[in-house]
């Protein structure tokens, strides 16, 4: 586990716990503000759940018996857990070093494929341009990097 992931959720006064979960690789609990996680995962693996699980905690997300509500928070949770856990700069290195093979970068910047499928899907590419999390109106992005000449 990270110290920042750590450090994150003692000032969120999230408890995490390890224990030899059966069908999940983690879990949150807003009730009793606890993360579970199955013992005995990756570290790659270790640190993806446990960021997709604070994200949970962020957001204060409960399971919800309406499917669409639990898919949004799933979404999110990766989402959120993508950007802290990769930085442009590092993903557009693993892009152009594995040809954008999300197995080798995943294991090149110590996340799950997913978080990087996700963090591939938060980037919008429009001609030499590519800007992360993109929004409605001029000069909204979080990220922009021209690519000119860059192939």
């Amino acid at each position: 586990m990270t110290a920042a992931l750590q450090e994150m959720a003692e000032v969120l006064g999230v408890a995490i716990e390890y224990e030899p979960l059966a069908h999940r690789d983690g879990e949150y609990r807003h009730d009793l503000k606890l993360i579970r996680l199955r013992e005995g995962m990756t570290l790659r693996m270790e640190r993806s759940i446990l960021a997709h699980e604070l994200a949970h905690a962020v957001f204060g997300d409960a399971p919800s018996a309406y499917g669409p509500v639990n898919a949004k928070q799933e979404r999110r949770a990766d989402e959120w857990a993508a950007l802290r856990l990769i930085n442009v700069e590092a993903y557009r290195d693993a892009e152009q070093r594995w040809d954008g093979h999300v197995g080798a970068m995943a294991y090149d910047l110590g996340v799950i494929s997913r978080l990087v499928e996700t963090y591939r899907s938060l980037l919008l590419r429009l001609g030499d341009t590519t800007y992360l999390e993109p929004r409605m109106g001029a000069g909204q992005w979080a990220h922009r990097e021209d690519l000119e000449g860059v192939h």
